[in-house]
């Protein structure tokens, strides 16, 4: 188990704990920082998603910042637990801790009508989870919305999404998408 420290907001300087388990890769710190300071570090008001959440930095990060609802999905039932205890501790009221499959709750969401302000994907790698959760995404998201996206390789996302912000650390690309 380690400990990663949130960067900004309300919750600033607070450890979550972190459990080991395959393909885990919190978002390094110098990336969050640069994310935040792209889509600006109050998200009062937002409806946020962390799809892969994993270690749930990014969410946990929105939600320091204001975030009106954080949604965590993480199908791992270990990694889950430790996500509620962390979301627990911060007393967090707007974070909402969910065990799914990604392509799953996204398709849920789009059949209910559930929509998000900012989406945040940090899948695991080389399982092609971009490819199959690109054509869902329209049905999840509001018609301003953003994307976060994390990735092995830089991302071309199909229409209608842009690339607005993109950056790499070691082997971290990550992306922030627009609609074109």
């Amino acid at each position: 188990m380690s400990r990663i420290r949130i960067t900004g907001g309300e919750w600033r300087s607070r450890l979550i704990q972190v459990i080991d388990s395959q393909g885990l890769r919190p978002t390094p710190d110098r990336v969050r920082e640069t994310l935040f300071n792209w889509l600006g570090q109050d998200l009062g008001g937002l409806d946020c998603l962390d799809l892969f959440a994993g270690s749930g930095i990014l969410g946990f990060e929105a939600a320091s910042r204001g975030a009106a609802s954080v949604v965590l999905v993480e199908r791992d039932q270990r990694v889950g637990a430790t996500l509620r205890q962390n979301a627990a501790s911060l007393g967090g009221g707007r974070l909402e801790v969910l065990r799914s499959d990604a392509l799953e709750f996204a398709l849920g969401c789009a059949r209910q009508g559930r929509t998000f302000d900012l989406v945040m994907l940090d899948p695991p790698y080389r399982q092609s989870w971009l490819e199959r959760l690109w054509p869902v995404l329209p049905g999840i998201v509001k018609p301003e919305a953003r994307l976060y996206v994390e990735a092995e390789a830089a991302v071309a996302p199909p229409a209608p999404w842009r690339v607005s912000r993109q950056g790499r650390a070691g082997q971290v690309y990550y992306h922030l998408l627009e609609r074109a």
